[in-house]
């Protein structure tokens, strides 16, 4: 029986009763942990040492599948550069069983995947079985929808909404300008206004503010996931 929020157990089949519940929460707890993963705009690859993957959240399905050094092929995951398949596998290794964490820069400029830095870290503290955890960088300095929520946060134009990706994106001031085909004051009177609302006191500090918002889940979402 339950008192005061505390289980008491009872003779007979009742002493079942803590292991359903406790087999109810785990999978409860699973789902959840599952759908906070997919809210998160950071790639999150989890797989074992042998590179077999056992969970991808949404960040790094897109990530992966537009031009990342690294690819999932079937249930496994790989190295798109042969340069980079033995460094990958000793990092997967070394984490599994060594319980190393390290930094992986993969990839090559001048190939069409670019580079790409990965988190590689050992999952192996309690658990009856060890696992790798892959964190991808982020392609983009804030996602659409984190800057659409800084833009209604500071009350921006449709306008300085738009420089304001741009600028988080790297694009230059003048190349804004070239894209939006307005003159180079244009964009500059917008950046200052975009300053004056959010109190940054240079282009530099914007970043750093746009930088500091979570990491909320990207525009890429499908529309089918959309609640």
């Amino acid at each position: 029986m339950w008192m005061n929020d505390v289980f008491l157990p009872d003779h007979g089949v009742s002493g079942a009763r803590p292991r359903q519940e406790r087999r109810a929460a785990a999978s409860l707890s699973s789902q959840w942990l599952g759908l906070v993963l997919e809210e998160l705009d950071y790639g999150v690859v989890l797989l074992n040492g042998a590179g077999r993957v056992l969970h991808t959240n949404l960040a790094a399905r897109a990530t992966l599948e537009t031009g990342h050094p690294l690819e999932q092929v079937g249930p496994h995951l790989r190295a798109r550069l042969l340069t980079d398949a033995v460094p990958l596998a000793e990092a997967l290794e070394s984490a599994e069983t060594g319980g190393r964490r390290c930094l992986l820069r993969l990839g090559d400029d001048r190939a069409e995947c670019g580079r790409a830095n990965v988190v590689v870290v050992p999952l192996n503290r309690d658990v009856s079985q060890a696992a790798v955890l892959l964190l991808l960088e982020r392609r983009q300095l804030c996602g659409d929808l984190a800057a659409q929520w800084f833009a209604l946060r500071y009350q921006l134009t449709p306008a300085e909404t738009e420089v304001l990706k741009a600028l988080s994106n790297g694009v230059k001031p003048t190349e804004v300008a070239q894209r939006q085909g307005v003159a180079i004051s244009t964009v500059r009177s917008q950046i200052q206004s975009i300053r004056a609302k959010s109190g940054a006191d240079s282009i530099g500090e914007l970043m750093r503010q746009l930088a500091l918002l979570p990491p909320l889940v990207s525009s890429l979402r499908p529309a089918n996931l959309v609640n």
